[in-house]
């Protein structure tokens, strides 16, 4: 079967007709035009001003469930090889249902293992999974209405763990030993707060073999609106790919509540 680079992927992000508008198009192409070496920081900090563009209006009223299940980003967004999800991969099992010493890295593997960044915080919250077959990656997408000050405090604990768990050993429920690095992630500059973070494991499966997984993780609140996504899969993981979903992801979710406001 011939491989698709992860290029391919971007690209069919870049010419989706639903969700083509000449600006997120354009944002685009400057994500991918940027250089290669990723920057320490990923983007304005929770408390950081309101972008204007993207901000909500602070009357705006809460997403409901059909408008957040149709801000989600779709197969047919994203073109081949993505396709609707057919369960939890593998390595979910057995590469990140694992426990670690530290309390703040203990509670990143429950959180990336779960798809629950946001515990108990209460909302309307939307999934989508999608399954790269070829390279047996994964993206599992949210669009959530959770209270700001609830997903500012997660944009927080995530922008603290490069630091508190920038390298950390864990253990697999089958008692594997695995490396995890933790480092910042660039991400678009989208939304009134945001964090990146890639996850990096490796180490050797039971059977000897060599394992490296790679996840991208990122959260964007765009008023009182959030986005979060984790994309990984075996090997590394496109940061192009990750970055181009949550562009999309963030054009979806203001075409979902411009059309909402036309309504009323």
């Amino acid at each position: 079967m011939i491989r698709i680079p992860s290029r391919v992927v971007v690209a069919s992000v870049l010419s989706l007709g639903a969700l083509g508008s000449a600006s997120a198009c354009g944002a685009l192409s400057q994500v991918k035009a940027q250089a290669p070496a990723p920057s320490h920081s990923a983007g304005p900090s929770p408390t950081a001003p309101a972008s204007p563009q993207s901000s909500q209006s602070p009357q705006s009223p809460s997403l409901t469930e059909a408008q957040a299940q149709a801000a989600l980003v779709t197969e047919n967004d994203l073109g081949e090889p993505w396709a609707p999800t057919q369960g939890a991969a593998t390595w979910r099992d057995g590469v990140l249902k694992a426990t670690a010493e530290a309390p703040d890295c203990r509670k990143l593997l429950d959180a990336l293992y779960t798809d629950d960044l946001f515990g108990a915080a209460r909302g309307t919250r939307a999934m989508i999974g999608l399954d790269d077959a070829m390279d047996q990656a994964q993206l599992r997408y949210q669009v959530l209405a959770l209270n700001p000050a609830d997903v500012d405090r997660t944009l927080a604990w995530l922008g603290s763990l490069p630091q508190t768990c920038g390298s950390f050993s864990a253990v697999t429920d089958h008692g594997v030993a695995e490396g995890v690095q933790v480092s910042t992630a660039e991400l678009p500059e989208v939304g009134d707060a945001r964090q990146g973070l890639r996850v990096t494991f490796t180490g050797r499966t039971a059977e000897g073999e060599q394992l490296l997984l790679t996840l991208d993780v990122a959260v964007v609140r765009v008023g009182d609106d959030t986005i979060a996504l984790t994309h990984g899969g075996p090997g590394y993981v496109s940061s192009d790919a990750t970055q181009a979903f949550v562009q999309v992801g963030v054009q979806r979710l203001a075409d979902v509540r411009k059309q909402a406001r036309l309504r009323v």
